[in-house]
């Protein structure tokens, strides 16, 4: 459990809504590389995607706010890398340039919640 200025702030990842969008922002990118032919950009954006949601889940169950911060960073890192292959995938055709906006721009979001979150959880320490 999170506890920021003495308040709970969630007692289980699920309850993040940062880790709620990155896990639909996942969702959204299987389903707009459903069609897509090309396995080894289809496997990078899937598997960074995954790893979104994922690294904050794991870093939040670690017990440790120093390997909270760690797989927060993780996964900002992993919307960075998927934002570049959004905009990749965009400019080859794989997916149209209406989604890559979107997709571009929740990313975007997501990136600065997971700042957010870092800098609340080191006020904590």
């Amino acid at each position: 459990m999170l506890s920021v200025k003495g308040k709970t702030a969630y007692s289980s990842f699920e309850d993040l809504d940062v880790w709620q969008r990155a896990c639909r922002l996942g969702v959204r990118i299987y389903e707009a590389l459903k069609n897509c032919k090309d396995y080894g950009l289809k496997d990078q954006m899937t598997w960074a995607a995954v790893s979104l949601a994922s690294n904050r889940a794991e870093g939040a169950e670690r017990d440790s706010t120093l390997e909270f911060i760690r797989f927060l960073r993780i996964a900002k890192g992993s919307a960075a890398e998927l934002r570049t292959q959004v905009y990749i995938a965009c400019k080859i055709e794989v997916i149209e340039e209406p989604i890559q906006k979107k997709l571009t721009k929740e990313l975007k979001n997501i990136s600065s919640m997971i700042n957010g979150l870092i800098k609340s959880v080191k006020r904590k320490t």
